[in-house]
């Protein structure tokens, strides 16, 4: 088995990352391979620090954003990590570069004022592409799950008002839904049963088939595109509008960290900028010298 062979068994069946990021991993090995021109194992185990600052060099010359040099720098990271642990190098070539400075991008959000509400599903005729389309907006609004979570919510996750979430590296999380959300759920259950369709995914296809995440993605693209001018419109803002809605409203940064299955609260403490910025605006509208 080579290396990366390896290493992809490491993250799938012991790191138990999701297929998506597994993809990543392995895409970002495979960029590296190639701009250096490692071609075997015994090339990979030969790369030093200089040919590393190389690489790293490399990804900035080609114009690639810092968060994306940093990522592709962290996949190659972990993976020397891994073989060194194995006992294949006896350094990690990668340990001392250090990643390159990034701005610091507030995360977009929906305007509360430019939120939808269900009349925009009304020209859908299809009763079940309806009911699903508005699930999907309304899961990633009302609970903040990331896309991967959401489409691999089974029906057993629903119950009691709340849904169990399996998130990152396996970890579950329970959140609160609505007794709107219960309705649209119930809505949708019944238009499956119409159909009779019998998965075991709460989304899925007429086929019967889990959704894809580019199908999602462009669902939200598409409905997001009706209500606002944000320059990202993926399901992943719909995550960011979900925790600044809650933290406008009152709910503790705690709070927010356990419903998004943050494990640091300082992942989570971004949103607060965003909500400074609505004081900030209350205060000047509010203070007679604001």
């Amino acid at each position: 088995m080579s290396l990366i062979a390896e290493f992809e068994y490491y993250l799938v069946h012991e790191k138990r990352y999701s297929q998506h990021t597994v993809i990543a991993y392995l895409k970002d090995l495979e960029q590296f391979c190639e701009i250096l021109n490692l071609s075997s194992d015994k090339s990979i185990k030969e790369v030093n620090h200089q040919m590393m600052r190389s690489y790293l060099v490399d990804m900035m010359e080609e114009g690639l954003e810092n968060s994306s040099v940093n990522r592709k720098l962290s996949s190659v990271k972990t993976f020397y990590r891994f073989i060194r642990q194995q006992g294949y190098i006896d350094a990690n070539p990668a340990q001392k570069v250090k990643s390159v400075k990034q701005k610091k991008v507030l995360p977009q959000f929906v305007p509360e004022q430019q939120l939808w509400d269900s009349s925009i599903f009304n020209d859908i005729e299809d009763e079940f592409t309806r009911c699903q389309d508005e699930l999907i907006m309304e899961l990633l609004y009302q609970t903040g799950i990331r896309l991967s979570e959401l489409i691999n919510l089974e029906e057993s996750n629903i119950s009691d008002h709340q849904i169990k979430v399996l998130g990152k590296r396996n970890k579950e999380r329970i959140i609160p839904i609505s007794h709107l959300l219960t309705e649209i759920i119930y809505r949708y259950r019944q238009s499956k049963s119409v159909l009779g369709l019998k998965t075991r995914h709460l989304l899925c296809t007429k086929a019967e088939k889990k959704l894809s995440p580019k199908f999602v993605y462009n669902k939200v693209n598409f409905y997001l595109s009706r209500v606002t001018n944000l320059s990202k419109k993926s399901p992943h803002v719909l995550r960011h509008t979900f925790a600044t809605h809650m933290l406008n409203n009152g709910a503790s940064l705690e709070t927010i960290k356990k419903l998004l299955g943050h494990t640091d609260l300082s992942a989570t403490q971004i949103y607060t900028h965003n909500s400074f910025k609505q004081i900030q605006s209350i205060y000047k509208q509010a203070h007679p010298r604001g």
